[in-house]
């Protein structure tokens, strides 16, 4: 961990020359310093950002304690941590976790390596069971997760963490298990959604899904999004990337908006129509929510590499 506090302290000194690295981190302007930050990566990584390189948004509160969101390029998601009484103070707290989760994700202990990946499944097997050997068979749990990780091979944890995202809100939604039962393969699975993004067209199919539900199971829709917000915020809370729980949030809240009133977003009348069978981008009929236990544990492996696991509050800089 002290090479954390080192690579803190030197992207301070790089990102805000002028300051005392001695003093408070509440005291430096970590709204400007996150976005040079990331302005500086996409220079050196050579790519080139049209849209807004980071993006803040506030929970629709009417008062305190306020909330932000802050979604880093890639789509990488964090929120303030403390009890904030101000929008201001809620941005500038969401804007130090984001930047404390940047700088932790430029060290070399969190990009993917064959040595990462060996003693990430060492600690899958003695956390989850099995044997090591199960890891070269893609159709078990331990299987699955090495085969992720060496189609990621090179990437950080964070970067590793956008694409998992795709594949926790599949799992949710019960589209991993529509696949499974169309006998598709988990590496056709895996190599097809990797290449994905999470875009409009696949929030929309989950939309549907849930509105489907909603349709055979009033009050189902209220029940999970509800769950979902206390999830959500205790992600928050703990300072943990948010985007699966945002999304979930979402694509649950969107849904039900929908359900009240029977009009899409364009104030067409939803249409209740499902995605065919067969085709890749969701499933065919409608879902059952029986767990998938392979995928709910690849979830757990994943969970434990890329929560935040540095410490909350640290040395005085802190």
């Amino acid at each position: 961990m002290d090479h954390f506090w080192a690579s803190l302290a030197e992207a301070v000194t790089r990102l805000a020359p002028h300051t005392d690295t001695g003093g408070s981190f509440k005291d430096l302007n970590v709204v400007a310093m996150l976005h040079r930050f990331w302005e500086e990566k996409q220079v050196q990584d050579g790519v080139t950002q049209t849209d807004s390189l980071v993006v803040y948004e506030s929970a629709p509160f009417p008062g305190p304690p306020y909330v932000c969101y802050v979604t880093l390029p890639g789509g990488s998601c964090f929120g303030n941590l403390q009890c904030c009484y101000t929008k201001a103070e809620a941005r500038r707290d969401a804007a130090r976790i984001a930047l404390m989760n940047s700088v932790f994700n430029e060290l070399p202990s969190r990009r993917i390596t064959p040595e990462f990946i060996s003693r990430s499944l060492e600690e899958a097997v003695a956390g989850a069971g099995g044997e090591i050997g199960e890891a070269s068979d893609p159709s078990t749990s331990l299987g699955a997760y090495c085969l992720m990780l060496e189609a990621n091979m090179g990437k950080t944890l964070l970067e590793f963490q956008e694409i998992m995202t795709v594949f926790q809100l599949l799992y949710w939604n019960g589209t991993l298990k529509a696949l499974r039962e169309r006998r598709c393969s988990r590496q056709e699975v895996i190599t097809h959604f990797s290449q994905r993004r999470l875009d409009e067209r696949m929030r929309s199919h989950m939309v549907l899904d849930w509105l489907l539900r909603e349709q055979k199971n009033p009050g189902l829709l209220s029940a999970e999004l509800n769950r979902a917000q206390r999830e959500l915020g205790s992600a928050r809370r703990a300072g943990q990337e948010l985007r699966f729980h945002k999304e979930k949030t979402e694509i649950l809240g969107l849904a039900l908006e929908q359900a009240c009133g029977a009009v899409g977003p364009s104030g067409r009348e939803l249409q209740w129509t499902h995605t065919a069978p067969g085709q890749a981008d969701g499933p065919g009929e409608e879902q059952s929510m029986e767990r998938d236990q392979c995928a709910e544990d690849l979830n757990i492996y994943v969970q434990r590499q890329v929560s935040c696991d540095y410490p909350q509050k640290g040395p005085s800089t802190l």
